[in-house]
């Protein structure tokens, strides 16, 4: 298969409805689209990213109006959080009528939605007329990707056509919450700051944890991978162990005096969040490319987005099972 690379969404929209893959541009990461309907377009989504069928996907479409077409029910809470933070980084879990596969939910009776923010594809949803599920378009496990060049370098092949939108502003996947009546669930951080949600509907339940048969994307205990080894823990301490020569260190603000500065990747040297989010995946990517042995990155504050860093950090710092 031949993978082309632009900004033609007339040609993208065909691809779609023929049942092909697309990848495309979000605030958050590039997605790997198909149509949300259409359940054989859906699997080649998980055969393109050898992506296990227990991990539900994410489903994009370009207004809440739409969203009241393959749902059954939204709570108030939940249109309360919609119109404030769509288009945009939330995904909300709702219950799912039967245009919904189950494959695109794992078989589970909510489904994942959210609106992005991003004109090109914003523009492509409303020409569609459908949803389009879409995952990370990454291979499974491994660093999300930022850029439509990170996407063509692991995907190319497996995808007809890749939107090139730039470089994606937030850079960390959307915050996934689940919003009843009784109770506020946030299954992952992401790039809208639990604080954030709290400021408009009050106390929420956190979880954290990871899953084997996890409720919402990216719950996973090891996800968002390099393939060298990835050590998360005191920089300063780290290094004493390993050639200084084949290091690579991923660190929010500081530099280290003894590492070759091309085998560093600083987040942020001003200590601003929204900043090392943006930086975090290219950063990840770009030291995993080098001639290293191995990554030392340490936590950032566990404060506003530096709490879903610190979760992309630690996930890719997991061991794999």
């Amino acid at each position: 298969m031949n993978t082309f690379i632009g900004q033609d969404l007339d040609r993208a929209a065909q691809f779609l409805k023929e049942g092909s893959l697309v990848a495309i541009p979000t605030e958050t990461v590039y997605g790997l689209a198909a149509n949300a309907f259409n359940v054989e377009a859906v699997a080649k989504i998980f055969e393109a990213k050898n992506r296990p069928s227990f991990d539900p996907l994410i489903v994009h479409t370009h207004s809440i109006e739409e969203v009241a077409k393959f749902t059954s029910h939204l709570p108030e809470k939940a249109l309360k959080l919609a119109e404030k933070f769509w288009p945009g980084s939330l995904t909300i879990l709702l219950p799912k009528n039967q245009l919904i596969p189950d494959l695109v939910t794992s078989g589970l009776n909510t489904v994942a939605v959210r609106v992005p923010n991003h004109p090109l594809t914003l523009e492509l949803l409303k020409n569609l007329d459908f949803p389009l599920a879409a995952p990370s378009a990454n291979p499974f496990g491994y660093i999300s990707p930022t850029t439509a060049l990170h996407v063509e370098a692991q995907l190319e092949g497996k995808v007809s056509y890749i939107i090139d939108g730039g470089y994606c502003r937030v850079g960390i996947e959307s915050t996934i919450v689940e919003v009843n009546d009784d109770k506020t669930t946030i299954y992952r951080l992401g790039g809208i700051s639990v604080e954030t949600i709290k400021a408009e509907i009050g106390e929420i339940e956190e979880i954290r944890h990871s899953s084997s048969n996890p409720k919402a994307s990216g719950m996973l205990k090891s996800h968002y991978a390099p393939t060298k080894p990835f050590i998360l823990g005191d920089i300063t301490t780290l290094v004493e162990n390993h050639d200084i020569q084949k290091t690579g260190i991923l660190a929010f603000q500081n530099q280290q005096e003894n590492i070759p500065k091309e085998h560093q990747v600083i987040l942020s040297e001003s200590g601003d969040f929204a900043e090392a989010a943006q930086h975090l995946f290219a950063g990840m990517r770009y030291l995993d490319s080098l001639d290293v042995e191995v990554i030392l990155t340490e936590l950032l504050p566990e404060e506003g987005l530096g709490r879903a860093i610190n979760d992309r950090l630690r996930r890719a710092a997991a061991t794999k099972m």
